[in-house]
């Protein structure tokens, strides 16, 4: 998603998180936000049917039932 979203992941920016995976799900959303500040963390089911449309200011924290992060966190 980089190629894409130059702005809110390009140089200097992080754009995907996998340290989060196994993190709970606020505290992955919290440390997202703070260390990109151009996106805004959104907590989803893992089961979540989402549209495939990129959209560079989002990342989406996917978590379990028990509100663990189960996949890898990343822009867009």
């Amino acid at each position: 998603m980089s190629d894409v979203c130059q702005d809110t992941a390009g140089e200097g920016m992080k754009s995907s998180w996998p340290e989060l995976v196994g993190k709970r799900g606020e505290e992955a959303k919290d440390i997202i936000d703070r260390e990109n500040t151009k996106v805004k963390a959104e907590i989803i089911s893992e089961d979540a049917i989402v549209l495939a449309v990129v959209v560079c200011e989002r990342v989406y924290v996917r978590v379990n039932d028990c509100g663990i992060v189960t996949q890898t966190p990343f822009v867009g």
